[in-house]
C-alpha cells in the first residue's frame, strides 16, 4: 500500500484525485498550498507527492525545491502551463513527471503507476538529530534546545548540501556549486570563511569541531557524531 500525498488548491481536483487514489488501495494525503504540504510530507514522508505547481503563497516549483532538499521519492507535477519553459523548470527543480491540465484520469492514474514503481520510497525521518543540535530539512531550520538558530540563505546551503550527504566527503567544487552556483569552483575562501561562522553557532567548542569537519585540501563532511 502506497503513501501519497495530493497538492492542489482547487478543492474539487484535490477531492476527485483523493477519492480515485483511495478507490485503489492508495494512503492519501492532502494540502491546499505549499507550507501545509511541506509540513504534511515532513510529518509523514510519502511514497509519491502529486503537486500543483500554481499554489497561492509559496509556489509549487518552491515547494519542490525544498522537497528536493531532503525528499528522494517521486514528485508528479501538475499544471495549467504547458509551455515547454515550464515543463523545463519544473523537471530541473526535481520533479520525475509532467501533465499537463487538464488532464485525463485514466493517463494520470498510469502516470501514478509508473512514478510509483519509481519511487525510492519515503525518506528517513528528515530531522538529522546530534546531541547538540538538530537540522529540520524539511522545514529548513537549526534548533538547539528547542530554540531556533539563526542562518543566513548561504550558511542553510552549505548546511544543508552537507546533511544530505552526513558521513560523506562533499568536495569543495561540489559544495561551492550547490551553493552559490554552477560558475564557481575556486572561491574556497568563501568555505573557509562561512564554515568558520557555521563553527561558531554550531558546534560546542568551535576551535575542535565535532560535527564540520574539514577534509584538507579536499572538502568538508558532516558527521551526526557518537
Amino acid at each position: 500500500m502506497s503513501r501519497i500525498l495530493v497538492v492542489d488548491d482547487d478543492p474539487d481536483i484535490r477531492e476527485t484525485l483523493v477519492a480515485n487514489l483511495e478507490v485503489r488501495g492508495h494512503l492519501v494525503a492532502s494540502a491546499a498550498d505549499g507550507e501545509s504540504a511541506l509540513a504534511e510530507a515532513g510529518a509523514v514522508p510519502p511514497d509519491l507527492v502529486i503537486l500543483d505547481l500554481g499554489l497561492p503563497g509559496l509556489d509549487g516549483i518552491e515547494v519542490l525545491r525544498r522537497l528536493r532538499g531532503w525528499y528522494s521519492g517521486s514528485v508528479l507535477v501538475l499544471s495549467a502551463r504547458d509551455r515547454e519553459a515550464d515543463k523545463v523548470e519544473a523537471l530541473d527543480a526535481g520533479a520525475d513527471d509532467y501533465v499537463a491540465k487538464p488532464f485525463g484520469m485514466d493517463e494520470l492514474l498510469a502516470r501514478t503507476r509508473a512514478a510509483l514503481r519509481r519511487s525510492t520510497g519515503p525518506d528517513e525521518d528528515p530531522v538529522i538529530r546530534t546531541a547538540d543540535f538538530e537540522i529540520d530539512l524539511a522545514g529548513k531550520r537549526v534548533r538547539r534546545l528547542g530554540e531556533e538558530i539563526r542562518l543566513t540563505p548561504t550558511e542553510w546551503g552549505i548546511i544543508e548540501e552537507l546533511a544530505r550527504n552526513r558521513g560523506r566527503l562533499v568536495g569543495r567544487t561540489q559544495l561551492l556549486q550547490a551553493v552559490w552556483g554552477p560558475s564557481y569552483s575556486r572561491e574556497s575562501h568563501y568555505l573557509r570563511v562561512y564554515m568558520t561562522g557555521l563553527r561558531r553557532k554550531l558546534e560546542p567548542i568551535p576551535s575542535q569541531p565535532r560535527y564540520l569537519i574539514t577534509e584538507p585540501g579536499m572538502g568538508y563532511r558532516f558527521m551526526v557524531g557518537d
